[in-house]
């Protein structure tokens, strides 16, 4: 899912914040150079209709999403797989006495938000310390996914796959190679496939230029190794108003 309107540009003012503003548009060119992927197969994101949000919000602070359970048919449980370098804790917050939603964080305990009350909705948390290298956090990863997916098995994952975590990173405080990160999601989709889970990846933070090219590179990786199959996705396209799985329904 993808629309050029996720690269924000203003007078050239976005190139002063470490934020890479144009980083999809760059991840999808990568994979299109690599011959990924083609623009029909990808899905055009929408503005959400005030009609979207009253299904995920009240009206008061918008701040119950049941998007997930009451438009899509077949998902009564979901996994939340959050792997960005901070808390995450607006969907923690949000899903606090949701028990159809699990939540595995895996996070910088020292960086923003240190979010106490937030917390208390993680089943599964993992909280890391500063420079945390390849070793340590791939054994944690791999120990906590493995985890969190035979506690309960979910009709759907949403993962979140900052690539925040990398070194250098002027946010994370992590120090996690490029091929750290590939080797992450490969991790993470290896457990979904191999319970034959559904995956809806989003890459959410990443403060360096180069993240864009490890987002592209891992992609292909996971395409390499069979774990994201383009003519699948492009079936369920058709098929489900959701984004392209990652393995089979």
């Amino acid at each position: 899912i993808y629309s050029p309107d996720y690269n924000i540009t203003f007078m050239g003012l976005e190139k002063l914040h470490p934020f890479d503003a144009g980083k999809w548009g760059k991840v999808i060119n990568f994979l299109k150079e690599e011959k990924l992927i083609a623009d029909d197969l990808i899905v055009q994101a929408r503005e959400a209709t005030d009609e979207d949000l009253l299904v995920a919000h009240t009206r008061r602070y918008l701040n119950k999403l049941k998007f997930l359970f009451e438009r899509v048919q077949g998902v009564s449980k979901a996994t939340i797989i959050d792997l960005d370098a901070h808390q995450g804790n607006g969907h923690e917050r949000d899903f606090m006495d949701d028990h159809r939603v699990y939540i595995m964080d895996a996070y910088n305990r020292y960086i923003y938000p240190g979010d106490g009350f937030a917390k208390r909705a993680i089943k599964r948390k993992v909280e890391l310390e500063w420079g945390t290298e390849d070793t340590e956090y791939l054994q944690k990863v791999h120990t906590h996914v493995e985890g969190a997916l035979n506690e309960l098995k979910p009709d759907i994952i949403v993962y979140n796959a900052g690539t925040d975590i990398l070194d250098g990173d002027p946010l994370g405080g992590l120090a996690i190679s490029p091929q750290g990160i590939v080797k992450r999601d490969e991790v993470v989709f290896k457990a979904a496939r191999s319970r034959r889970i559904p995956i809806l990846m989003v890459t959410s933070g990443g403060y360096q230029k180069r993240t864009a090219r490890i987002i592209a590179d891992s992609i292909l990786n996971l395409h390499n190794l069979g774990l994201i199959d383009k003519e699948l996705a492009t079936k369920i396209k058709y098929e489900l108003p959701l984004a392209p799985y990652a393995n089979e329904p």
